[in-house]
């Protein structure tokens, strides 16, 4: 009896959970699936304006070939100023440690000399399989192709009949809960865009910022602090604070009177991004604590690797949503019951 009344809620939960489980047991096919519905949600609006005038397949189609070409032409733009600075920032990188260990307040900690060490050891080691490995990238280069195409077929296609899809898993519920279930897809469906969209947007004026002050105080690296900055954007309140850090300490290199402006800076940039532009941007529509998000982005970091860093609040405003839609359901359940029990023995008095 229990598992009819709450039957749809029971599969919600399943639904959720094996859809979720695919990221630990096929990570490569869960990657390319949720990386497609994150574009279909960033081109979704314009390609239902362009819907309205001309057939809904060449929409999509112009607006995913306008994504790509916009992305090619920024990766070229950004790549002409970031490679030959990122190059020789991993030529001079050795040199860097160096400088860093001999920091006068760093020398003299055992404690922060040895754990730079442990640090930067393995930062070398892992440059040196990098470079080693990258006769096998290059081979790996194909398959990694064929996934960007595989996305990009998957992304028009969510694109071109993403209602209808919609619908039809919706169907796929007991009918009496068919509103239900659509209400709660147009839910998630509208947080993750908000996050990815806002996401974006802070991720580019970061790095944009980080640019302009590194650029004006004449510091070396400026592209590369930039993109780091703007990458580490993607994980919410760790991604920032290890970015931070490691401006600070690599400028600690040029005068650690730099060193310490560049720390305020940073700790500027970040508190406006949190206190004004995330609320800006997000609102309160994501609703989320800063402890549920750094564990959750240490969960998925331990699961997942940087994938599951990534893709952490993303799965949190899911698992939110679905629990306060069962949490809901269930409440009115009961309420429906208590009236209809009231109702019933107001009845009997009657009679």
């Amino acid at each position: 009896m229990a598992f009819k009344k709450y039957r749809t809620s029971i599969l919600l939960a399943v639904t959720f959970t094996v859809l979720l489980s695919t990221f630990w047991y096929m990570p490569q096919l869960a990657f390319i699936i949720f990386i497609s519905l994150l574009l279909q949600l960033l081109l979704l609006p314009l390609t239902n304006k362009l819907a309205c005038k001309i057939p809904r397949a060449l929409a999509a189609g112009l607006v995913l070939l306008g994504f790509l070409s916009l992305a090619l032409l920024l990766i070229g733009l950004v790549s002409k100023s970031f490679i030959p600075t990122f190059s020789r920032f991993v030529t001079d990188f050795p040199q860097l440690t160096e400088q860093i260990q001999n920091i006068p307040w760093l020398r003299e900690s055992d404690f922060l000399q040895g754990q730079l060490s442990d640090i930067w050891s393995e930062m070398k080691n892992a440059s040196t399989e990098v470079l080693k490995s990258s006769l096998t990238l290059l081979l790996s280069f194909f398959s990694k192709a064929i996934d960007l195409v595989i996305i990009l077929f998957v992304t028009f296609y969510l694109l071109k009949d993403g209602e209808q899809i919609q619908k039809y898993l919706a169907s796929l519920f007991p009918a009496r809960d068919y509103e239900r279930v659509m209400h709660l897809f147009d839910k998630i469906l509208s947080a993750l865009r908000t996050y990815i969209c806002s996401q974006l947007v802070i991720c580019c004026i970061t790095a944009v910022i980080v640019f302009l002050y590194f650029t004006i105080r004449h510091l070396p690296y400026a592209s590369v602090f930039a993109v780091v900055s703007g990458i580490c954007e993607f994980i919410p309140v760790l991604g920032p604070t290890v970015a931070s850090a490691f401006g600070t300490l690599l400028t600690a290199t040029v005068n650690p009177m730099i060193a310490l402006q560049t720390a305020g800076f940073y700790l500027l940039l970040t508190q406006v991004n949190h206190n004004f532009v995330y609320p800006t941007l997000i609102g309160k529509s994501l609703n989320l604590h800063p402890i549920a998000i750094i564990l959750g982005i240490v969960l998925g970091g331990e699961l997942l690797g940087a994938a599951g860093m990534f893709l952490a609040v993303p799965f949190i405003v899911i698992c939110k949503l679905v629990i306060e839609d069962i949490y809901k359901d269930r409440v009115l359940t009961r309420e429906k019951e208590q009236t209809s029990r009231w109702l019933a023995k107001k009845s009997e008095q009657a009679k």
